[in-house]
């Protein structure tokens, strides 16, 4: 997975009226994440999934949201699978088993939560 995580890119960004499916482009046979805001309470990183690619199942310690800004996946959660769209999110609380794979191409902003 090829991931953008530079200070300086983020702090480009801050301030500025930005269209969340553009922060990431599409590579193939390949996962892109840029992380467009990073601190204490949390983090926002934008995904970019070429069809096919997936992420394997895996916990995290705090809760996430998933919101499709264009194409297709499904989200497992506690092994029940859920489809997700552009315009749809899913909320997956900390400790559950999830995994996701791009249905489509698939792009994607990540919330995560600290508390």
């Amino acid at each position: 997975m090829k991931t953008t995580k530079n200070p300086a890119d983020m702090d480009a960004l801050k301030g500025a009226t930005l269209n969340a499916a553009e922060l990431v482009r599409y590579q193939d046979g390949a996962i892109v994440s840029r992380e467009v805001v990073s601190g204490k309470g949390g983090t926002v990183t934008a995904f970019a999934f070429d069809r096919g690619q997936q992420l394997s199942e895996h916990t995290a310690p705090f809760d996430a949201l998933v919101l499709g800004l264009d194409g297709k996946a499904e989200v497992r959660l506690a092994g029940e699978p859920h489809a997700v769209a552009e315009g749809q999110m899913i909320i997956m609380p900390a400790g559950v088993p999830h995994a996701l794979k791009a249905v489509s191409r698939f792009k994607m902003l990540l919330v995560m939560v600290k508390k």
